[in-house]
């Protein structure tokens, strides 16, 4: 049921429309009265430079801003925002990572974007670990690959990750952060001692839990709308050497999923005999065994693998790690056998290996590098992510995977399924996600050509057009509304607390203008 905006959004969101019509004008003045600020020399026009801030990584949404900002400090940022925020006209400003988004939440219609990844390491946004390695403070710049480098050379880590590591702190803090660690350690934003935030009235605040607590649980999970984080302080812990990494096919879904949340049922933080990871996947006829998620496996195997994918279309893939060290490692396999006893996985087609920590975490890069290598990369990624309430899996499989997906025939990128425990979240954050204890995060990873990839958008919009009428309570996850009533149902219970959010901290509107929530012309 949609809830009416408040007077003052609307006033805004009617002045916002207004400005479209005299926009030519209007940049041409914001443009000016950014000469004047003390920021100027720190303001790109540079073609290139405006080009790269006008996409991301879907390759799909295009919108060009006025201005880059590259600042060498958060107060750059504020000195920014403050403008924007004191002028008669104000504009909008998006922070930009490293452009992973898909749909083009990232960018500023002629407004201003800022490159966070400009302050590098300087001015206090660094990463600086605490003297007892407890936590890392971290500049929202900085990528996690760095943090993981940083920290592991004084053996220590964080505990909760993202399956690609080249995102920015700030980046992944503002949607979630999910991986297959989720199940055990929560996602990201729920592990978070403290940040600082620049709000979209140019306020430097640093929030936590118990300080000015309003903005640290709007912010993280936020999708951008509240302030734009400049440090983050992550909690440590100590690292393990290297990790036990085994995947097991299905070819019954019950089976797969029945094992599935067997195994995240033990989830204690510090139960050293609970897993450290699990993910799903699906093997697809339609697909290749040559991507990210299935060059596991060992060549003498693929025949019969591909045999198997063949002959039932579509294999369920587990894949689990358990971590160890020097003190663990005369354990270890008795642990994780003890672990596996009992699943359902076909017999004969479990395989295991043995990693480095580092090298499972950054799994996916030495795949990036082969597809860019191949000009694969830099693609169109008509991307879908969706948690699914554990009730509705069964039905989401058989209408979506057994009948959409393979009917279509197009799906040959990576397919994730697999469950999260709800009460690793903290329902405070503004992220949404489904209402049953356990709830499966769904992800198809796709890649296209640039002139293909509606065919794929296409194929999403069936996909949710099946959860709605099959009454699946779907939440999308990385979310994407182009209209005021897709994002009211899609936050549901929290909207009216989200729009206060709004109204304090960006009462202006400026911030993350992509996301399309406040901004949409419906």
């Amino acid at each position: 049921m949609a809830v009416a905006l408040p007077s003052f959004f609307t006033a805004i969101m009617i002045m916002s429309r207004l400005m479209a019509f005299i926009g030519i004008s209007k940049n041409n003045d914001m443009s000016s009265k950014l000469q004047a600020l003390d920021i100027a020399p720190k303001l790109s026009y540079d073609p290139s430079a405006i080009e790269s801030a006008s996409q991301d990584f879907g390759h799909i949404v295009k919108a060009a801003p006025q201005a880059v900002l590259l600042p060498s400090s958060p107060r750059d940022i504020a000195s920014l925002i403050n403008f924007s925020y004191s002028n008669s006209v104000p504009f909008s400003i998006a922070a930009r990572g490293n452009s992973h988004s898909v749909n083009g939440q990232a960018m500023a219609k002629n407004g201003v974007v800022i490159d966070m990844t400009s302050m590098k390491n300087g001015n206090g946004t660094g990463i600086s670990i605490a003297s007892d390695g407890s936590y890392a403070d971290v500049g929202g710049q900085q990528l996690w690959i760095d943090v993981l480098n940083a920290t592991l050379g004084l053996g220590l880590t964080p505990v909760s990750w993202t399956d690609y590591l080249y995102l920015t702190v700030g980046g992944t803090l503002s949607n979630a952060g999910i991986s297959g660690q989720t199940f055990r350690y929560g996602p990201q934003i729920s592990n978070v001692y403290e940040i600082d935030v620049i709000t979209g009235t140019a306020d430097f605040v640093t929030c936590s839990p118990n300080n000015n607590s309003d903005l640290f649980y709007a912010a993280l999970g936020g999708l951008g709308q509240f302030g734009i984080i400049t440090r983050a302080r992550i909690p440590l812990e100590p690292a393990p050497k290297r990790v036990k990494w085994v995947r097991m096919l299905y070819t019954d879904f019950s089976d797969f999923t029945r094992d599935q949340e067997l195994l995240i049922s033990k989830n204690g933080r510090n139960d050293n005999k609970a897993l450290n990871y699990l993910e799903g996947s699906l093997l697809l006829d339609q697909g290749s065994l040559d991507n990210w998620r299935s060059s596991f496996f060992p060549p003498q195997d693929q025949p019969k693998i591909i045999s198997l994918i063949t002959k039932f279309r579509i294999v369920y893939c587990l894949e689990i790690v358990k971590h160890y060290d020097g003190q663990t490692k005369t354990t270890v396999d008795k642990d994780l056998q003890q672990l596996l006893k009992g699943l359902s996985y076909l017999p004969g087609f479990m395989f295991e290996k043995d990693a480095k920590y580092e090298e499972f975490l950054n799994r996916v890069h030495s795949e990036e590098l082969k597809l860019k290598a191949k000009g694969l990369w830099d693609v169109p990624h008509p991307w879908l992510n969706l948690f699914i309430p554990k009730s509705k899996i069964s039905d989401f499989n058989d209408g979506v995977f057994k009948s959409i997906v393979l009917q279509r025939n197009i799906t040959t990128g990576p397919v994730l399924v697999y469950p999260m425990n709800r009460k690793k979240w903290d329902d405070r954050m503004s992220a949404v996600i489904p209402d049953e204890e356990i709830f499966y995060t769904v992800g198809l990873l796709q890649s296209s050509g640039f002139d293909d990839w509606r065919t794929f958008e296409d194929q999403n919009k069936e996909i949710l057009q099946f959860c709605e009428k099959a009454g699946i309570k779907v939440k999308q996850y990385l979310p994407h509304y182009t209209t005021k009533v897709g994002w009211v149902n899609h936050f549901g219970s929290k909207w009216s607390t989200f729009q206060k959010r709004k109204l304090q901290f960006d009462p202006k509107l400026l911030l993350s203008p992509g996301q399309r929530i406040f901004n949409n012309n419906q």
